[in-house]
Formats: structure tokens, sequence, C-alpha cells
């Protein structure tokens, strides 16, 4: 199944794509009057970076010496068998990562306060990938953290790419087993989806999720009541998954980036992962930190989650 193809979803109250404040309300009304179906809009270490010649010197280098391997080498596979049979009920609380954990980040570094500083979160989708290590070593290159929401089958065919993106001290969301639309299974079915997602995630990393990421950012009142996670939208689009050129990922990711912005990607394409130095220059530059969704809200996001523009900020 190709999990970067998107399906045409309806949209809320007629809501432009790329209007995420027009959404985000009709979101918070339709959740208040009971309305059955929600869906996302689909548009739009924190030391000071080196600077901009050094850092495009260490995208070139990364580039080179990561993408032969990341697309290469055989990375051992984790056996699956275990997780072939659907989880019944929710993992414990205590298995969660604590709130402002970065899901599992071994890397300590500056808290840095989104409401008096210029942030971003940068989401990547659907991976771990062969393309994941060279995003990790673009991501280091500019002491970026971002939030990876992964798909379980895929972690269970790259464990070692996920061990590495925690180590790198960026956070790991649940992006369901086998990506479907949550809105047309049952609430077993769904359930199963995110625990069985949690248990890979867990036997791999040793860390369970605090975020979900409902597969096209679809999801309704009843996917809504099988978890307490918050759900995380996003508010900037790339539409990676349809445009394959890295100009115009990186175009559509700098026009709509505000300050508390949410920009979404999928690290499954390469032509994603070479639009990424572009858009971490060009963010450094404009003064953004680039934190994981969890550091966005200071370690509380909100049962669903768009963007968090701080009134602080202009």
């Amino acid at each position: 199944m190709d999990i970067g193809t998107r399906p045409r979803l309806p949209f809320l109250g007629g809501a432009r794509r790329g209007t995420a404040g027009t959404v985000a309300t009709a979101a918070l009304v339709a959740m208040t009057c009971g309305a059955s179906t929600l869906v996302a809009p689909s548009h739009a270490a924190h030391a000071a970076p080196p600077a901009g010649a050094a850092l495009d010197t260490a995208s070139s280098a990364v580039s080179g010496a990561v993408s032969g391997a990341a697309s290469g080498a055989a990375l051992s596979t984790a056996s699956g068998a275990a997780l072939d049979t659907a989880a019944a009920g929710a993992l414990g609380a205590a298995a969660f990562a604590a709130p402002g954990d970065t899901g599992g980040a071994t890397r300590a570094r500056p808290r840095v306060d989104c409401r008096h500083v210029k942030c971003v979160a940068l989401t990547f989708d659907d991976g771990p990938g062969p393309y994941t290590d060279t995003l990790l070593a673009y991501l280091a290159a500019y002491r970026a953290r971002a939030t990876f929401f992964v798909v379980g089958s895929n972690v269970v065919t790259y464990p070692r790419v996920l061990r590495r993106t925690v180590a790198a001290g960026h956070e790991i969301g649940n992006h369901t087993w086998s990506h479907p639309d949550l809105r047309r299974l049952s609430p077993a079915r769904v359930r199963s989806q995110l625990v069985r997602t949690d248990q890979a995630i867990q036997a791999a990393t040793g860390v369970v999720p605090r975020l979900v990421r409902p597969p096209y950012g679809a999801f309704n009142r009843t996917v809504r009541r099988q978890t307490a996670r918050p759900l995380v939208l996003w508010s900037v689009d790339t539409v990676d998954w349809r445009y394959r050129n890295s100009a115009t990922v990186a175009r559509r990711a700098l026009r709509w980036v505000r300050p508390g912005s949410v920009i979404l990607f999928h690290d499954i394409h390469p032509t994603t992962v070479r639009a990424i130095p572009r858009v971490l220059r060009t963010l450094a530059k404009r003064g953004y930190r680039f934190v994981t969704v969890s550091e966005l809200f200071g370690g509380h996001p909100p049962r669903v989650v768009f963007s968090a523009a701080p009134p602080e900020l202009p």
C-alpha cells in the first residue's frame, strides 16, 4: 500500500484548503455540537545554529555520506510475530513518557520558552524508512528537534532507524499500524491500530508515544474516544506526497510558516528529505527555533493540535 497517497476527503463547513484557523474553529464547534466527522486542513538542541556557510557545508557532507548508506544498506528487521495478534485494551499510563519528555530523548538541552521566541514544529509522517537517516543528519547539522509520527509496520522493518531517531532527541508519535482511515474502523480496530503501534515502538526504543496523528488527519467522535492522547494535526501542509519536487516542497513550507506552526512533511519521500536543508537554513536565518510538538506547548499539548501561536509574538 502506498501510504503516501492521500484520498480526497471532505472539508468542514466549506473551509478553504490552507485555512488552519477556520478549520480549527470549526473543529472546536463540531466537537461541542456533536458533529460526527472532523478532518484536518490540507495546507498550510537549541543553541544558536552555526553560520550559514558552515550549515551548507555540513548539509552537503551528510547528504553524500548518509544517503548512500540509508538507501543501500540492509537494516535488520525486527520480528513482528508477537505483534500479529491485535492488542486488547490500552497500555498502562506509567508506560508513557513524562510530560515534556521528547519521546525518549537522551541529549539534554536548554528549555525553550515558545511564548517568547519564534518556534516551529517540523513533523514527519509515515516512516521510518530508507531516507530517515539522511534526514536525521540534516536535522543534527542545524541542532533541530522534530516529531516523527511513525507507522507500526515500518517500525518493525526499520527498528534501528527509529532507535537512532530517539537517541538524537526527537519526539515519536503514533501514526497507526497500517495507515487506515480510522473513521471506517470499529472502536476495537481503532484501538488495535494504536496499541499495536505503541507496542512496536516500545519494543524498538523503550518509549511509548504520548501523541497520536490520525492518518489523513481524519477522525470523528468514535476515534476520539479511543485514546486520551492529543490528536496532532497541522497548520501547514507541504503536500509533498503530491508535489515530488524539493523546491516546491520547501517553497510551500516557507510561504505559510508562522510562529507556532506545525508543518507536515513525509520522510518516506526522498524529494522531501532533499528539501529540508533549505527549510532549515531559511527558517534559522529568520530566527526560528526547531522544537518538538510537545515542546511547542510547554509539555502539555491540547486535545486537538493545529498550531500554537503565542500571543506574545507577532
